[in-house]
């Protein structure tokens, strides 16, 4: 494909397209409409425009989707997704189903260059970043595939989300949009692994989304044993923007913290994660640590989390230890797709 990624352009830049191709300025209303709205994958869906115009576009644009390569659905009815792209690269998103209504969980990136030692998205190795159309059509996919509404988006797949900081945005603005998929941005949480430029990056956005960081350790001991990020911007660093970004848009940040057996889950672990993060306008999200094959580390048992997360309240931090969906179907990020490259190659 050489056209231009049509989906991934605000109202106003498809507007300008559609009157330099000297058609009707309504053309883009409901071009917009059926790629963002309803979704579709080719311009032949667009029944209500003539199919000379449907030509003209394909030849014009190209219009970028995603295919379901593999699909788990696991008891609680959470659905792991291996999807394929344009260029035959995997990504992996996870629909998740609450009593709001369903969440789904998105890549940014194919494959992933942070490194964390515990995360099965960094082993696959990194490929590149997605487009604003590609982690949209994540959604689309699923929505399609179950015949659902996604009503809550997080940015937690695979993929450092502020490492493709431009698409990621752009995605943002397309997603919320009230003529689009209109999910606005109290319904949308981003997570980093604390790229701290970015940080203040999107804290000059306003966007009232969700900030999650991915803190896992609380010092910069453990982190940086375990996250080759906080070499580059330590813990001090990041609490640091962590705090302004708070202050700035009035937002709560949520502190991920995956707990991973005799590494950062004693007691004192919880005091001084407490001593860090006390008076900041935060919160604690433990995770109990997901284990696969390629991986060194094991989870903290449920007694051990369930203590962590009282020492921290204890504290003046407030704490709560996520709900386990998936459990049954490798529902955490990077692990279908290290599967499907073992299936291709299993040396």
């Amino acid at each position: 494909m050489s056209g231009r990624d049509v989906k991934s352009m605000t109202r106003d830049e498809l507007a300008g397209e559609i009157a330099s191709l000297g058609l009707p300025s309504f053309r883009a209303g409901q071009i917009f409409d059926w790629l963002h709205v309803r979704g579709v994958t080719s311009f032949d869906e667009m029944t209500n425009l003539p199919k000379t115009l449907r030509a003209q576009l394909s030849e014009t644009f190209e219009l970028r989707s995603c295919t379901v390569v593999r699909r788990q659905v696991s008891r609680d009815e959470t659905v792991k997704y291996l999807f394929r792209l344009i260029d035959g690269e995997c990504i992996e998103s996870v629909l998740m189903h609450y009593k709001y209504g369903y969440t789904l969980c998105v890549s940014s990136q194919v494959g992933c260059k942070m490194g964390c030692a515990f995360c099965a998205s960094t082993i696959g190795g990194f490929v590149r970043s997605l487009t604003a159309s590609e982690i949209l059509s994540q959604i689309h996919a699923a929505q399609r595939d179950r015949g659902v509404r996604v009503s809550h988006v997080v940015l937690m797949g695979m993929g450092e989300p502020l490492d493709n900081f431009d698409n990621v945005m752009r995605f943002l603005d397309l997603v919320s949009d009230e003529k689009g998929l209109n999910i606005g941005m109290r319904n949308v949480s981003l997570s980093t692994c604390g790229l701290v430029p970015r940080i203040y990056d999107l804290m000059e956005r306003r966007y009232q989304l969700t900030l999650s960081i991915s803190i896992h350790a609380p010092n910069d001991a453990i982190r940086s044993q375990i996250m080759p990020v906080n070499r580059r911007y330590p813990m001090d660093e990041l609490l640091k923007a962590c705090r302004k970004y708070a202050e700035t848009t009035g937002r709560r940040i949520s502190f991920e913290y995956t707990m991973i057996r005799g590494v950062n889950d004693s007691d004192a672990c919880a005091r001084e994660l407490a001593g860090r993060l006390r008076g900041m306008l935060a919160h604690v999200n433990l995770i109990p640590a997901n284990e696969f094959s390629e991986s060194p580390f094991a989870r903290s048992g449920t007694d051990t989390v369930e203590r962590f997360a009282e020492v921290l309240r204890k504290n003046g931090v407030n704490a709560t230890i996520r709900r386990s969906l998936g459990s049954d179907i490798d529902a955490s990020c990077g692990q279908l797709r290290l599967r499907s490259q073992k299936e291709v190659d299993p040396h």
